[in-house]
């Protein structure tokens, strides 16, 4: 096992890593990168304190703490992580993270099912839009089946009849919280909720647009943000380091 990781970056779901590879490819140009990822079996049910027991033992690995990283559901399993084992992280990123961090994409899909007589595939059909914009067609179908699967991976057990809620607050080491303007999910407002118990090191960034995936469209602004939050932190840049990529399974 290689023991020059600088940064570990959260996936919660298979189907959504696609959206995470613009900026880790462009990140890995400068710094030593993992991807870690939670799986489930197809019968098995998933939840945040056994992604998060995985992520612990795979970080035991390593002898010195990492910059941990990750956008959504993946950043609400690093932020468990970072309060349960903080001696393991150097800093935290997170992306599209409410204040709430339990409060993910699914949770907004979950109530409008609730709350009006729409079918899933509608609510789906809603859900690419608030979350990528308005797509062509063909696209927005292409989307509405990613999430579908992403509703079933995703470690938050979130349903129609009841959604999960997770400790609200900060974490002990550097945290930056990253959004996009017109992202309706974790909005400017849901965002700056971070800032009731920010610490001076602490960082705040939005993106001017990309929605929720902002991330995906806009890989080299917010990748330079975050080289920016690390570089203080003794991490060393790296030219074109690799990017690895770590599976977890139950």
């Amino acid at each position: 096992m290689s023991d020059d990781i600088d940064v570990l970056w959260i996936s919660s779901s298979s189907v959504l890593q696609r959206f995470d590879k613009p900026l880790l490819q462009y990140i890995s140009q400068y710094v030593n990168v993992a991807q870690w990822e939670y799986r489930h079996g197809k019968d098995e049910g998933g939840s945040i304190d056994e992604a998060v027991g995985l992520l612990e033992e795979y970080l035991s690995q390593y002898s010195q703490p990492v910059h941990l990283a990750g956008h959504g559901a993946g950043g609400a399993i690093a932020l468990t992580l970072a309060r349960w084992y903080p001696e393991k992280v150097r800093s935290l990123s997170l992306l599209a993270v409410a204040s709430q961090p339990a409060n993910t994409w699914h949770v907004h899909y979950y109530l409008q099912r609730q709350a009006f007589s729409m079918s899933r595939e509608q609510v789906l059909a809603s859900s690419v839009r608030h979350l990528f914009g308005e797509q062509p067609h063909n696209t927005t179908k292409k989307l509405m089946a990613v999430l579908d699967r992403d509703l079933e991976q995703s470690p938050l057990l979130h349903s129609l009849f009841k959604l999960t809620k997770l400790p609200k607050g900060g974490v002990s080491m550097p945290m930056m919280v990253c959004g996009s303007k017109n992202d309706p999910i974790v909005n400017s407002q849901v965002l700056k909720d971070w800032l009731k118990g920010f610490k001076a090191e602490d960082n705040l960034w939005e993106c001017p647009k990309g929605h929720h995936f902002f991330h995906y469209f806009y890989p080299q602004q917010v990748g330079e943000e975050l080289l920016s939050f690390w570089q203080p932190y003794h991490l060393k840049s790296i030219p074109k380091a690799q990017l690895v990529h770590q599976n977890s399974t139950n």
